[in-house]
């Protein structure tokens, strides 16, 4: 941790000097208008490329780097799935009332005073609209029809039904998937740490239901939210958060037999994810609080780097064992830079793989820069940043594109901010026409996305080509890709020629 607390004081040091600002911005912006020149010179010459090539941006894979399972499907699909359970399912036991009364599913719906046969996406009331700047607005989102009851009978894994509905519905994600053939996706499911025996819950509730797709990997996703178990007196300190994640995944990766369907579980499993609202109040990491033990932490919540440093050193000590019994490892890839302090992307820096949103990477020029450098990948969701923080005019996925920072598009959850029913598409299609992307332009943010992904190295090369990891020309297979080697070399070139200037 001291090693970590250094190198990030270090960093906001940097980024606060006026002649590294400097340089930061006129590089970036050497960048950028090197891209339009080259778009200007070889645009004919990319497009003639990729016309006498098999491939063509329909039948290339896209992959989905930042979704959520719980709001995966569209409000369309919810509604009608609810429909047909209070239609054909009325007099199934769902729930437990609060003094224990078993309930049927037509009772629920009675209490809450809904007519399932006049239910409709208006009342169903799940799209983020009045929620700019109101996270907490948009959590409220996820309860259909504005009820929790509903939420935790069809979105929740571990309710008096086992999860069935959920699993259900998450099924029919997954035929969707791979009747698509060229869309993926790496659904966020949730541990909390409060208590070990989530693990072996979830593990049982995907099993049970055979949630597996060719099309599709696991992130764990660890909602921050250590003051809030303390304060319900389910947790005493930090320390027993990170077992409760940590503990059985080293002790699977062991001996599987300890946790059998935990061990089966890890292998769909791509990364861990860290989320939450970044624009609360926070504690400094100041050097104290960054020397303070996990075991010592038993108030407050931790501030973000704190989290970054211990999610980070868990999961490299776990990849490292894991790596020795030759099984998968896993990245890590938190949301960082949706809002909130723009420190939270120098910890994001030092500890992710890469990241979910990163927009606010355009008011630190040297931070931005960094990224570029070392090619962090950007899963950004335009049209979630539009309902939530930045409006889509002002939103720098564009400029990052343009510099050659390492972005993929991403949905984050269809169900609050998508009306198609291929929700990544539509995050394509209007990225398009709003920024005047090419083909080749989609095509290499698609090859990105599979990149950044965390599919394993075979399902790699079936999408990008057998040398995918060579980098450079020699990496691209436009047969595969629809990315003209023009471009890669454009890109290759750019990045060697500032890391030259630095050295």
């Amino acid at each position: 941790m001291k090693e970590f607390f250094n190198d990030y004081a270090r960093i906001l040091t940097i980024t606060s000097e006026g002649p590294v600002k400097s340089l930061a911005y006129k590089r970036l912006r050497m960048c950028h208008q090197n891209f339009k020149l080259h778009r200007l010179l070889n645009q004919d010459r990319e497009e003639e490329a990729i016309q006498d090539d098999p491939r063509d941006f329909s039948n290339i894979v896209k992959v989905d780097t930042h979704i959520h399972l719980a709001a995966a499907m569209t409000a369309k699909h919810l509604l009608l799935f609810i429909k047909n359970k209070a239609k054909t399912e009325g007099d199934r036991i769902v729930m437990k009332s609060k003094e224990g009364t078993p309930m049927t599913l037509r009772q629920v719906f009675q209490k809450l005073d809904l007519n399932p046969e006049q239910l409709n996406l208006d009342g169903l009331d799940v799209h983020a609209d009045e929620a700019f700047q109101r996270f907490d607005i948009f959590n409220t989102k996820y309860n259909p029809f504005g009820k929790s009851e509903l939420r935790e009978i069809f979105l929740k894994s571990d309710n008096y039904m086992g999860g069935e509905y959920f699993a259900e519905i998450t099924k029919q994600l997954l035929v969707k998937l791979e009747e698509s053939q060229y869309l993926a996706a790496e659904y966020r499911i949730s541990i909390y740490g409060r208590s070990a025996a989530e693990w072996d819950s979830l593990a049982g509730w995907v099993t049970k239901h055979n949630l597996k797709s060719p099309n599709q990997r696991w992130i764990i996703q660890v909602p921050r939210l250590f003051v809030v178990y303390q304060r319900a007196k389910a947790l005493s300190n930090y320390q027993e958060m990170l077992e409760n994640i940590f503990r059985p995944l080293f002790e699977c990766t062991i001996d599987p037999q300890s946790h059998p369907l935990l061990s089966q579980l890890m292998v769909d499993v791509s990364g861990f994810d860290s989320v939450d609202d970044e624009s609360r109040p926070e504690v400094d990491f100041s050097q104290h609080v960054s020397s303070t033990k996990p075991q010592d932490w038993t108030h407050d919540n931790p501030p973000y780097a704190y989290y970054m440093y211990y999610m980070w050193a868990n999961i490299t000590a776990l990849n490292k064992l894991r790596k020795s019994k030759g099984l998968n490892q896993f990245s890590f890839r938190p949301h960082s830079g949706e809002s909130g302090p723009v420190e939270h992307l120098a910890a994001s820096f030092l500890a992710a793989d890469s990241i979910n949103h990163g927009i606010k990477l355009q008011e630190s020029p040297v931070l931005q820069y960094l990224y570029y450098l070392k090619q962090v990948g950007l899963a950004v969701s335009p049209l979630s940043n539009n309902k939530l923080f930045v409006n889509f005019n002002l939103n720098p996925f564009k400029k990052f594109f343009y510099r050659g920072l390492n972005v993929s598009l991403s949905t984050d959850d269809p169900l609050q901010f998508h009306f198609t029913e291929t929700p990544l598409i539509e995050e394509y299609a209007i990225a398009a026409q709003k920024w005047g992307f090419s083909v080749n332009d989609l095509s290499e943010i698609a090859s990105n996305s599979v990149r950044q992904s965390g599919f394993e190295d075979d399902t790699k090369k079936k999408w990008l080509g057998p040398n995918y990891k060579a980098g450079g020309i020699a990496g691209n297979d436009i047969a595969y890709t629809n990315v003209p080697n023009i471009r890669v070399a454009f890109r290759t070139r750019c990045l060697q020629e500032e890391l030259k200037l630095l050295q």
